[in-house]
């Protein structure tokens, strides 16, 4: 476990002999020597202060990226009282994915010493500020970032990144949740069960199926079983139930619905109530994640459940390496999903 950190920044070099030598982290006397410039130049530089030519600024830039160099937030005037920061961006707190998974990451942060900001990007009117305060103001940034993460490490001295749910072409550090092999036994429960007409309810453009919707297609065709696949406009409980309500009136209505995320199953539980459908007997209906609230309705609602947890734990093991400038550390980590089988399949 990670000890308190020191009142000490990236600009301290390691001790001579130490163990941390043969890897420490860049300091700004390293980006002068390699610029040719001197230590307040590259302050100068770094800050974007007047005072210095472009090319000038241009040489510390280059050698502040070659040498992976961040100031420290000592120097930026920023320490909280020497407590490591992890700026933890979300996309929508409406959606109760974010605080189970917020939770999750700030108890485990707490245990290990880090100060926790979060920030959701979904519901900011400006984004680009919130990212860029956040940027400055952490040690490591770790969510769901979306476009954001493209132009991630265009900058100086990039705040290191890792990304959730990150596919495995990221160029950041990356911890992905993996469904595919609980679908596969969610699939095969229901086809058990008997469901031969089901419906994959989505969170995507029409003709362009999610990663995750793609799956539970693919897995039920596995069986010799042709799955629909019909789409909302968002991953909301509102917009899940309105597509559920016109695909539960036909004259043949499905007898499964498999959802995009829990909270659409919801809003699916929902349409077949005031249909007067019977859940699971006429339909069966699960969804992914795993949230607290599907035990809370009736039917109680089958899920692929994450843990939460899991996430955390990697995330934080992921966020002492990069802080540390660890190069061996596995970037990439990967935790899968389960099938918990409850009342409404």
């Amino acid at each position: 476990m990670a000890g308190p950190s020191q009142l000490t920044g990236a600009d301290d070099p390691a001790p001579a002999g130490s163990s941390a030598a043969g890897r420490r982290r860049a300091t700004i006397l390293d980006v002068a020597a390699a610029a040719g410039v001197s230590r307040q130049t590259v302050t100068r530089a770094m800050n974007d202060m007047s005072g210095i030519s472009a090319e000038t600024k241009r040489r510390v830039m280059e050698a502040a990226r070659e040498l992976s160099y961040r100031p420290s937030r000592f120097g930026r005037g920023l320490v909280t009282g020497g407590a490591r920061q992890l700026g933890l961006v979300v996309n929508d707190l409406r959606n109760p994915y974010s605080p189970e998974l917020a939770a999750a990451v700030v108890r485990l942060a707490a245990d290990e010493g880090w100060n926790v900001m979060l920030v959701d990007i979904g519901l900011a009117s400006d984004a680009d500020r919130l990212l860029a305060s956040l940027r400055e103001q952490a040690d490591v940034v770790v969510g769901y970032l979306g476009e954001w993460s493209a132009g991630w490490g265009s900058g100086l001295a990039t705040t290191p990144l890792i990304q959730l749910d990150a596919g495995e072409t990221t160029e950041h550090a990356g911890v992905r949740l993996d469904p595919v092999a609980a679908i596969g036994d969610l699939v095969a429960h229901l086809v058990a069960m008997g469901v031969r007409c089901p419906v994959v309810l989505d969170a995507s453009a029409p003709r362009e199926p999610s990663a995750r919707g793609a799956a539970m297609a693919a897995a039920f065709r596995e069986h010799g079983v042709e799955a629909e696949v019909v789409h909302a406009a968002s991953s909301s409980a509102e917009h899940a139930s309105a597509v559920t309500a016109q695909v539960v009136r036909r004259a043949a209505p499905p007898d499964a619905l498999l959802a995009f995320n829990d909270l659409m199953a919801l809003g699916a539980l929902s349409a077949c109530r005031h249909a007067g459908l019977d859940v699971p007997r006429d339909i069966r209906v699960a969804g992914v994640d795993g949230l607290t609230i599907g035990t809370l309705v009736a039917p109680t609602l089958t899920t692929l459940a994450v843990d939460f947890d899991e996430v955390a734990r990697h995330t934080l093991e992921l966020a002492v390496a990069l802080r540390d400038g660890d190069a061996d550390v596995d970037r990439f980590r990967v935790v899968p999903h389960r099938l918990v089988l409850r009342e409404s399949a």
